[in-house]
């Protein structure tokens, strides 16, 4: 049974009206407050003429049928808000890099044909720069974000909107047919969007599935009395425009429970992030990588904070490291880690699980529903004894396609012996026992003298040196090897060690041909907000550099 995200919702408010579904700084909003405000939002776009206007069964899969909203906000209740209410409207939301300069922001607004966008009042300026050059953009609703920025001309300030509008339904019924866009981060190229049918991403990472079985909900009574039961607290760290973290708020709009946000939103304040786990008493915490747990983990150690509440933490988007699973371990009591493997063309694929007293590593994981490795020329699945290098994949619930791109569509998703697969890029292997090995996206594999290299290993590896802080990886022409592995390296306060030591420490976990040839330093690798390396400035720091 394929399910729309806005009658699940709908269903779950319905179950727990009176639950707290977003906490943030002074608001609690219940279950019914959520709704009533989707809805809202809903009518507005509504009343803009906007909806669908093509059924799935009339388009390509790199098409769309609906018209889209940019989200472009920081994190808080309306930027939830902004997707479930355009999902209730059966327009098709999409997130936007709140980083991006006139140029980029052009070219993802442009690419989306967005109609209609809702934006925190600080961006006013710059979204005033490009809009002449967005000709498809018709619907503004400026967000209040105490930056007193004046309104947008042309706009509309959202709460009044919202103010002005039925709390009913809007007329229609949603479809799980209906799109949800998730565009990429574009930090190896542009930005794509991936354009997933609901019914699927429903099941693929936003909670459509009972924890209990691992199967797919089919009934909306069933998920109406697990909500019954549920209540747990969340945190989403990263922020909602990148996928893990919405993920993690839908994961609990779909079955319940609470999400509770950091008050401060505009970048990681790990004071702001403990104190509001202590006095929300969260239970879950997302965040992405080494990225985001070194700074919450500086913060333990320079002041005391009561952990007590959590007994998880889940990383995804980025590498969490082995020593630092250890360190978070260690710092907090009673915590379990889940480091969950996943991509914006797969959904969920695999997870590891870790706790006091484990086994703690980096990079392996126990596949989940769907997920596969195909051989090398993506033609056959691996499995058995075969564990050779290959592409990892997934069936079943996979995306549609990339907005726009039917040559990316056909190239991401094949069909194998009938069966369409989702394989954006990344090598892996089945080890003997069944577990995942993942190697690293190809995108940033570096071919030094006829070897392949993953970047990620190799970043793994760096920062296994107590000294490294942060490391990201990338291949430099080389008149010798073709290319040759330079890392560019972030260290601890008054640590500096020098290429051969990190060679040395390297050398431990890396065959001798994948060690870095050189060794750029700089005083903070440059990630995006979402924790994400960001292999274009890398690679540009590295040519502005001089050899050592």
């Amino acid at each position: 049974m394929d399910l729309d995200l806005t009658s699940v919702v709908r269903t779950v408010a319905a179950a727990v009206p009176d639950r707290e579904a977003i906490v943030w700084r002074d608001r609690r909003l219940s279950y019914a407050t959520l709704a009533n405000r989707a809805n809202r939002l809903a009518n507005v776009l509504a009343a803009a003429g906007l909806g669908a206007h093509a059924p799935r069964s009339a388009l390509e899969n790199w098409q769309s049928g609906q018209d889209h909203l940019a989200v472009y906000l920081h994190n808080g209740n309306e930027y939830l808000e902004a997707m479930l209410g355009a999902f209730a409207a059966r327009v098709a939301p999409f997130n936007v890099n709140y980083r991006y300069v006139a140029d980029e922001l052009t070219h993802l607004l442009t690419n989306a044909s967005a109609r209609a966008i809702v934006f925190h009042a600080a961006f006013a300026p710059l979204l005033d720069e490009v809009r002449a050059d967005v000709p498809t953009l018709e619907v503004f609703l400026q967000v209040d974000d105490g930056s007193g920025t004046a309104l947008l001309d042309g706009a509309v300030h959202y709460e009044e909107a919202l103010a002005a509008a039925s709390p009913e339904p809007p007329p229609g019924s949603p479809s799980a047919d209906d799109l949800y866009i998730l565009y990429t981060g574009g930090t190896t190229g542009h930005p794509k969007g991936v354009l997933w049918r609901q019914g699927d991403i429903y099941p693929a990472a936003l909670g459509g599935r009972d924890l209990t079985t691992g199967n797919e909900w089919t009934d909306l009574d069933a998920i109406a009395e697990a909500a019954r039961h549920a209540g747990v607290r969340s945190m989403p760290v990263a922020p909602f425009m990148h996928g893990a973290a919405h993920w993690m708020a839908f994961n609990a709009f779909t079955g319940g429970n609470t999400v509770v946000l950091p008050s401060v939103t505009d970048r990681l304040d790990p004071a702001d992030v403990w104190t509001t786990v202590a006095a929300e008493q969260v239970k879950a915490m997302l965040i992405v990588g080494d990225a985001f747990a070194r700074p919450l983990l500086d913060e333990l150690r320079r002041h005391r904070h009561d952990t007590s509440s959590l007994t998880m933490i889940i990383s995804g988007g980025a590498a969490l490291s082995a020593p630092v699973k250890q360190a978070l371990l260690d710092a907090v009591d009673d915590l379990v880690i889940m480091d969950g493997l996943g991509s914006s063309e797969t959904g969920t694929q695999a997870r590891q699980f870790v706790s006091a007293g484990g086994t703690v590593s980096t990079g392996t994981f126990t596949p989940g529903a769907g997920m596969v490795v195909l051989s090398d020329d993506r033609q056959r699945v691996l499995g058995g004894t075969d564990t050779d290098l290959g592409w990892l994949a997934q069936r079943g619930r996979v995306p549609l396609g990339y907005l726009g791109d039917a040559e990316a569509t056909a190239r991401t998703f094949p069909v194998v012996d009938g069966v369409r697969y989702s394989v954006p890029g990344d090598r892996a292997r089945l080890d003997a026992n069944g577990h995942l090995e993942l190697h690293g996206r190809d995108s940033v594999t570096i071919n030094s003298g006829g070897e392949k290299i993953f970047a990620e290993e190799v970043e793994q590896a760096l920062t296994a040196h107590p000294a490294v802080r942060d490391a990201v990886v990338v291949g430099r022409p080389s008149p010798q090897w073709g290319s040759e592995v330079v890392a560019v390296v972030e260290f601890e306060v008054d640590a500096q060690v020098s290429l051969e030591e990190l060679r040395t420490e390297c050398g431990r976990h890396l065959a001798r041909y994948k060690l870095p040839k050189d060794l750029v330093v700089v005083p903070s690798v440059q990630r995006s907000p979402a924790g994400k390396p960001d292999y274009r400035w890398a690679r540009a720091v590295v040519e502005g550099s001089t050899s050592t």
